[in-house]
């Protein structure tokens, strides 16, 4: 995989960060013997989480295998608006 912008491994990062924290959260809930219902919940968030993170590599990994160094205004700009509906649809 070609290296990724500096601005999306720190987004990565942060993303998974919360998650970490999200799995720490969730051990505590356990626990405490918390709700089967809030438990969860909570892996729900953690579960969306995680797609988001998976999709944001799938978009950033496919701009950088259709373009490949190539420097085409108008290829870049097809891939910013694909980029931006994929983005749209998975949320």
């Amino acid at each position: 995989m070609k290296r990724l912008d500096p601005q999306v491994i720190a987004d990565l990062k942060a993303r998974l960060k919360r998650v970490e924290g999200q799995a720490r959260g969730l051990q505590k809930m356990l626990d405490e013997a918390r709700s089967c219902e809030d438990v969860l919940t909570q892996l729900s968030a953690m579960r969306s989480a995680i797609g988001a993170i998976a999709s944001i590599l799938m978009v950033e990994n496919l701009e950088a295998c259709l373009l490949d160094g190539k420097d085409d205004p108008s290829a870049q700009e097809t891939i910013a608006r694909a980029k931006r509906l994929f983005a749209g649809f998975v949320r």
